[in-house]
């Protein structure tokens, strides 16, 4: 392996992680109560307490898997779901008979791929799932005007069209969550990522960030612990680990007497230099405005369950819909809400305790284990084609196996 990758070109990855994680902001570690972009620390909900709130946290993801065999023949499919929890329980979003599946998922017809129509079949049929046909309808538009790339660009290669169409239907879904009759004011819908899009014009999506807001009255934000923002504070995130742990927890008010349920959470919005260095000086990613940018998002970064010596792993970074954060955004008023701000981090820390992913919300959690299409994909579908194929008998069973021989199995 050494003499395969020079040594020249592994010290300067090296190097430029070392000066990405060095880099100080003077983002104090005291923070301003007035000022989003300092430090804005709270004691954690008590254990005893995080379920008692009649609120329902619903969270979306997707995935996408393909496998292509010596013959030509593809196999790529994706899927998008969704789960909710209520006083910390999983509750039913569909009529499946199922006492263990108990989320809300679609999986589209169309997975073989043999030419390029059938890349723009699973394009076309994508459009036809009658989620993404109701949010196609709520924008008002058609998709030549709705998607920046045409139907031809997007069906160029397999990986692609799978990941347009896992990221088309998650944007549907969070519309579908929201006119759910059982979703009421208040509640919160959560997303794996950002609250940006590549793959939707920004006009769009602020549609959607609006409708969510003002009318429905939900919360939506985007969570992920990768980021780039992550390796620019880096350093930030030390010295405020630090400060709240050495210094402000001894002498802290707690409301809590036990020390171990001593916690102390943080967040603060990610300042404009921060997000230039991390996405690029001209990066229309990392705009928080409602043109110019890719969505309608307005970044953050929170520690919502603090563990002594687990450093930034434990952070992560919010993506807000920016009418939440900011309700005067339409009439040009910056003023962020933040009363609003510390009621969307206070509730996330009800779902932020779980010992086996501390610090990043539980349902995201388990609407990825629903939903993810695992790696042994592969086998599943190869061995239900062939079954398939067994039943019917129109072919040999040699060449059946043939048919998903892999050959660089076999070297």
């Amino acid at each position: 392996m050494e003499d395969l990758i020079p040594q020249e070109a592994i010290d300067s990855v090296a190097q430029h992680i070392n000066q990405r994680t060095n880099k100080q902001y003077n983002i104090p570690v005291v923070g301003d109560v007035s000022n989003s972009e300092t430090p804005q620390i709270f004691e954690i909900i008590p254990f005893a307490q995080i379920d008692k709130t009649n609120l329902k946290f619903y969270a979306v993801d997707g995935s996408n898997n393909s496998h292509s065999f010596y013959n030509g023949v593809t196999i790529g499919l994706y899927r998008g779901g969704y789960v909710c929890f209520q006083l910390g329980k999983q509750i039913r979003l569909n009529s499946i008979d199922d006492p263990v599946i108990l989320g809300q998922s679609y999986t589209p017809l169309n997975i073989l791929i043999t030419c390029e129509q059938h890349l723009l079949d699973i394009y076309d049929e994508l459009l036809t799932l009658p989620t993404v046909k109701k949010f196609m309808d709520f924008l008002g538009a058609s998709p030549d005007q709705i998607f920046p790339y045409e139907r031809k660009t997007i069906c160029t290669t397999t990986s692609t069209l799978l990941s347009f169409c896992q990221e088309i239907i998650e944007w549907s879904l969070i519309y579908e969550i929201a006119c759910r009759t059982e979703t009421k004011e208040g509640d919160f819908i959560l997303k794996d990522g950002t609250l940006r899009s590549l793959n939707i014009k920004q006009a769009y999506l602020v549609k959607l960030g609006e409708f969510l807001s003002n009318e429905k009255k939900l919360v939506l934000v985007g969570i992920t612990k990768n980021s780039p923002i992550k390796m620019e504070l880096s350093y930030t995130f030390k010295q405020i680990d630090s400060y709240l742990q050495d210094k402000l927890r001894p002498q802290y008010p707690f409301k809590q007497t036990d020390p171990k349920s001593q916690k102390l959470c943080c967040w603060f919005e990610v300042p404009d230099p921060v997000l230039k260095n991390a996405y690029g000086s001209g990066a229309m990613f990392a705009k928080t405005a409602l043109t110019g940018g890719r969505g309608f998002g307005l970044f953050f970064a929170a520690r919502l369950d603090y563990v002594e010596k687990l450093q930034n792993y434990d952070w992560v970074v919010a993506d807000v819909n920016i009418f939440d954060a900011i309700p005067g955004i339409r009439q040009n008023n910056p003023t962020r809400n933040l009363d609003n701000l510390k009621s969307i981090f206070y509730n996330l820390t009800r779902l932020t305790q779980e010992h086996y992913i501390l610090g990043y919300p539980y349902p995201l959690v388990e609407a990825h284990n629903f939903i993810i299409l695992k790696a042994d994909l592969k086998e599943e579908i190869i061995n239900r084609v062939k079954q398939s194929m067994y039943s019917t008998q129109y072919m040999d069973n040699v060449d059946i196996e043939n048919m998903f021989l892999d050959i660089h199995s076999r070297f």
